[in-house]
């Protein structure tokens, strides 16, 4: 299975959580209404401003494609892509409890000693119809939860453009690939801005909040349905 997907949804009336480095709330690429999140007990710091960029340039892919649903932003990182998986556990917990409809988690854990307790939180996730959107690869290594079956596992495809995606059945797994590119920045070249799969994540997030809008009851076997549907449509109309 290897096709290509354009779709119109805006991800109406959708919680979207972002577990990320935090965002900028005055960025001209925010444009839908955001709400802070203080996860965890231990943390000290409780500012969700964003100290790397990184959050808030997936924030905005994000939003580029759904521009209508409302943000939750989780802070998991500080002023470096270093954190603990108890506060991604943490985070993860939360966004179950609190009912958000779709996770961003464009970073994954590459230490596969917490597959026990990532794989459980999943299987809580989409028992509760949570869909979790996550990162297949942290660099060359396999990362939780992104190579769980619970998740929408992306990949990146440096070939597509960002109003893009693709589905393949990879040795059994059916992953997703988008491309690595965030919004464009005016005036900043594209290989000096960021890139990477934490943007082919952050623009399959956008796919399937918009994919939410195609199912009455919405889980992760029908928000996959939806994609596939979705995918097999539009590719007849382009070779049409």
């Amino acid at each position: 299975m290897d096709r290509v997907l354009q779709s119109p949804r805006i991800g109406r009336r959708l919680k979207i959580a972002v577990i990320d480095t935090g965002v900028n709330a005055t960025h001209p690429h925010i444009c839908a209404p955001i709400r802070g999140v203080l996860f965890d007990p231990e943390e000290t710091d409780h500012s969700t401003e964003d100290l790397l960029g990184h959050g808030t340039a997936v924030t905005a892919a994000i939003q580029e494609k759904a521009p209508e649903a409302e943000y939750f932003i989780l802070r998991l990182f500080g002023n470096s892509l270093r954190t603990t998986a108890d506060r991604l556990i943490r985070a993860l917990q939360w966004t179950i409890e609190n009912g958000m409809d779709v996770v961003n988690l464009s970073l994954g854990s590459a230490n596969l000693h917490h597959r026990s307790a990532l794989e459980a939180l999943v299987n809580r996730a989409v028992e509760a119809r949570v869909l979790v959107v996550a990162a297949r690869y942290a660099g060359p290594n396999p990362a939780l939860p992104g190579i769980l079956g619970g998740v929408v596992s992306v990949n990146v495809d440096w070939t597509l453009p960002r109003d893009q995606y693709r589905m393949s059945d990879d040795d059994g797994a059916l992953v997703f690939y988008a491309s690595g590119l965030p919004r464009p920045l005016p005036g900043v070249p594209v290989n000096r801005n960021l890139s990477g799969i934490s943007f082919a994540v952050a623009n399959m997030t956008g796919f399937v909040a918009r994919a939410c809008e195609d199912v009455e009851e919405r889980s992760l076997d029908s928000i996959r349905r939806a994609l596939t549907v979705r995918a097999v449509y539009d590719r007849a109309v382009i070779e049409g």
